[in-house]
C-alpha cells in the first residue's frame, strides 16, 4: 500500500487552504478537472487510478511548482504537457501576465484536449503541436516536465528550448536520486531539491547551471 493509499482524498478546498489559491483560480480548476475527467473516459490523459484523488496527485502536484517561479521569468515551457500537468495548472493560477506558459506536446489528440482546457480555462497559454527537438527560436527561462522521462533524457530535451542561464524545475518521483546520480555522469549540473508536498517519496528537482560533459 502506498502513501497515496493511506491518506484520504484532497477535497478543492483542501487545495485551496494548501496552495492558497483565490475561489477565482479555484473556479478555473474546477472546470479544469471536470474536462479532464470528461475526455479521460475517451482517451488515456492520466492514470486513470490516479482521477479518485485528482486535487492531489495532479492539481496540487503542479501547482506547487508556482512559488518556484520567479516574477521575472518570461517564457516558460512546459516539455511533454501532455494534460497540461504541470503547465496548464500553473497557467491558471498566473499571477504574472507577462509570464507566458508555453505548453509542448507532440500527440494531436492530447493538443486537442489542451486547446478546450485552456479555452474554458482562460489560462493564456501558448499551444505548440510539436516535438520539443523540432521547437525553433526557442529561449525559455525557466523548463518544466513531470512523467516525461529519466532525468539524463530530460535534460537533452531541455537543452533545445532553454536559454543559457535559465531553470529547471523537474517534478520527479520516488527513485529520484538514482535519476540524478545517473544524469550527472554525463550532464554538469547545479542541483538542489525540495520534498514534494503531493507525495513525500518524490521531490521538486530545481537544477540550473547546466551543461553537457564533454568526456562524456
Amino acid at each position: 500500500m502506498t502513501h497515496q493509499d493511506e491518506v484520504a482524498a484532497l477535497t478543492q478546498k483542501g487545495f485551496q487552504e494548501i496552495q492558497g489559491a483565490s475561489d477565482d483560480d479555484l473556479t478555473r480548476l474546477e472546470a479544469y478537472v471536470e474536462l479532464l475527467k470528461k475526455w479521460q473516459a475517451k482517451m488515456n490523459l492520466v492514470g486513470g487510478q490516479t482521477l479518485g484523488d485528482v486535487w492531489r496527485r495532479h492539481i496540487l502536484d503542479s501547482a506547487q511548482l508556482a512559488p518556484l517561479i520567479p516574477s521575472s521569468a518570461r517564457v516558460v515551457a512546459d516539455i511533454g504537457s501532455g494534460a497540461g500537468l504541470p503547465g496548464l495548472v500553473l497557467a491558471i493560477i498566473n499571477k504574472t501576465p507577462e509570464t507566458k506558459f508555453h505548453l509542448i506536446e507532440s500527440n494531436e489528440r492530447k493538443c486537442a484536449f489542451l486547446r478546450e482546457a485552456n479555452r474554458i480555462t482562460g489560462a493564456g497559454a501558448i499551444i505548440h503541436h510539436t516535438r520539443v527537438e523540432n521547437i525553433e527560436s526557442f529561449q525559455a527561462d525557466i523548463a518544466l516536465s513531470r512523467s516525461v522521462a529519466e532525468l539524463e533524457k530530460l535534460l537533452q530535451y531541455a537543452n533545445y528550448v532553454l536559454k543559457k542561464d535559465g531553470q529547471c524545475l523537474f517534478l520527479k518521483g520516488k527513485k529520484w536520486r538514482d535519476e540524478l546520480t545517473k544524469a550527472q555522469k554525463k550532464w554538469i549540473i547545479n542541483a538542489s531539491e525540495i520534498q514534494s508536498v503531493s507525495d513525500p517519496s518524490g521531490a521538486v528537482l530545481i537544477l540550473q547551471g547546466i551543461s553537457h560533459r564533454v568526456d562524456s
